[in-house]
């Protein structure tokens, strides 16, 4: 939306918001005349705000302010009260003494202004329960619960370190360090989703990393738990919108049903912040925020930080899609991308570098053996047929660059000539329509999503993949997508010795090949056949 667009926009919420509720239909009908899109675009901020001030505009921190520090120095239970630690969604932790076991402890106490508050007081009890359920080493453990005068308090352990934004606060993570950390995001979060509880509020500011670097999920309070009979209980006030504005999904914001895809959501923010080393959107006015959220498009994190793989990036974006269905559906499917991902080749360091005069002839005889190998499997299609259940509706066909993952200038070419030999050699068969090399090439190192290329190609499907060589070790991934839906149909990785390279490249060509199960004519094996003897 351009500037003025949401000019129009705001001008339009701000009347809208100083006229009586019952006049502001009225109002946008003859405001926004046939612009539905325009009108569209002003109610949601105004549903939000109508909600957001039973919560946003309210949060436990400043209910608490500084009453809560006059505990320091308390015993609660059994516990000493040694410092205060900070404020949570819907409470302020301490650090305390357990003096019965003698070790410390995170107390978590209900703040003064809510302790008359019967809702907040269920609500608080609710949150115990929700962690009792999870059990798993990347969420933060509950130990008790317990009153004393008037005071309700949560014991859990105590994380020493350092939050995730305060890691990130002096820029970007490495993408290994991402993966590694998004993966225990996910492992943590499907543990709670396995247990009915949707967590909500997901920041880097709820996310501790232990001296260990071992990431743990805090706060529980805006959880979300399943009910013994299967229905949803919500832990906070129904109908009310609450979160962290800027890790907030567009269906929170929007007053709908949360479920594990608003948390997925919420990933891929902490996992956006910690590869570009910056918010999803950050605009500090609310307004602004808000229509971002619901309803601008992220710059991709490559363009932010162009060390970061296109595979991660388009992991990121598919998590932070505006409509829930396009998501993950759950954190486990997020995170078997990052394992995967993480499961690929290393950065190739400067002890594994070959001799220049070696690349050259490793990349000819590689070249050679795609060709050979996509021949052989054309041959023996027909025969493979019956084995496999062919993606319905593939004719057509592009393969994208592939990624040179060990970042050395002189292995591009080997790259690039290993995505030529793979187009050349599938458009030998004429039931499949197999996009130009010059056509392709274009989109190498581009910040397009797989669909918006698909489109401007006109295919049905797209294949991408990366290779690498680290010492003797060779190393290919591939995976084929297709393009309506970003659906991946299939990824596979492949690693031999250098030695074994030729029917290392056989084995990806052949599990393509089965994947696209196109008709290849008597004419086309004799083609083939001629090609793989010359």
């Amino acid at each position: 939306m351009d500037a003025d667009r949401f000019r129009r926009v705001e001008e339009l919420y701000h009347a809208a918001l100083e006229r009586p509720s019952d006049e502001r239909s009225a109002f946008l009908d003859e405001a926004c005349a046939n612009d539905a899109q325009l009108r569209n675009e002003v109610e949601s901020l105004l549903a939000f705000e109508s909600k957001a001030d039973r919560f946003l505009e309210k949060p436990a921190a400043e209910i608490a302010s500084d009453a809560g520090s006059s505990l320091v120095g308390r015993r609660l239970s059994r516990y000493h009260i040694v410092e205060k630690l900070g404020s949570g969604g819907m409470g302020v932790v301490y650090q305390a003494h357990d003096e019965i076991l003698g070790r410390d402890v995170a107390l978590k106490v209900l703040p003064p202004g809510l302790l008359q508050d019967s809702k907040s007081r269920k609500r608080f009890r609710k949150e115990a329960e929700a962690l009792s359920k999870v059990c798993h080493p990347n969420v933060a453990v509950i130990y008790d619960f317990d009153s004393q005068d008037a005071l309700d308090f949560i014991v859990m352990e105590l994380i020493p370190g350092i939050t995730l934004d305060q890691k990130i606060v002096n820029g970007p993570l490495p993408e290994e360090e991402v993966l590694r950390l998004g993966l225990q995001l996910t492992e943590g979060l499907s543990a709670a989703h396995d247990r009915g509880v949707i967590h909500r509020d997901l920041k880097p500011g709820n996310l501790r990393l232990d001296h260990d670097d071992r990431l743990k999920i805090l706060d529980f309070g805006l959880a979300k738990s399943s009910a013994s009979e299967g229905n949803t209980e919500t832990l906070t006030e129904p109908d009310a919108i609450q979160g962290t504005l800027p890790y907030m999904a567009p269906e929170q914001l929007l007053g709908d049903k949360a479920d594990a895809r608003t948390d997925v959501y919420a990933c891929g923010a902490v996992l956006y912040e910690m590869a570009t080393g910056r918010r999803l959107f950050d605009d500090g006015k609310k307004t602004r925020l808000v229509h971002a959220i619901v309803h601008e498009s992220p710059a991709p994190p490559r363009s932010l930080n162009g060390r970061i793989s296109t595979t991660l990036n388009r992991i990121i974006l598919k998590c932070l899609a505006k409509e829930p269905e396009n998501r993950y559906p759950t954190a486990s499917a997020l995170g078997n991308d990052l394992r995967r991902l993480a499961a690929g080749p290393p950065a190739v360091s400067a002890g594994f570098s070959d001799p220049r005069r070696r690349i050259w002839t490793w990349a000819v005889a590689s070249l050679i053996g795609v060709s050979a190998a996509l021949a052989l499997v054309a041959y023996k299609l027909d025969a493979i047929r019956g084995r496999f259940t062919p993606p319905a509706g593939i004719s057509s066909l592009a393969v994208l660059p592939l990624e040179n993952l060990s970042r050395d200038p002189e292995q591009e070419y080997f790259a690039d000539g290993v995505t030529d030999a793979l187009i050349t050699d599938l458009a030998k068969i004429d039931a499949l329509r197999v996009v130009s090399r010059t056509s392709v090439m274009r989109y190498k190192r581009t910040q397009k999503s797989l669909p918006e290329i698909a489109r401007e190609l006109d295919v049905d499907a797209i294949v991408e993949g990366a290779v690498n060589r680290v010492g003797d070790r060779v190393r290919i991934t591939a995976q084929l997508v297709r393009a309506a839906n970003d659906r991946h149909l299939w990824a596979e990785t492949y690693e031999r010795d250098m030695q074994d390279v030729l029917l290392l490249q056989d084995e990806v060509a052949r599990s393509i090949a089965q994947q696209i199960q196109v008709k290849v004519t008597p004419a086309e094996h004799e083609r083939l056949t001629h090609a793989r003897k010359g």
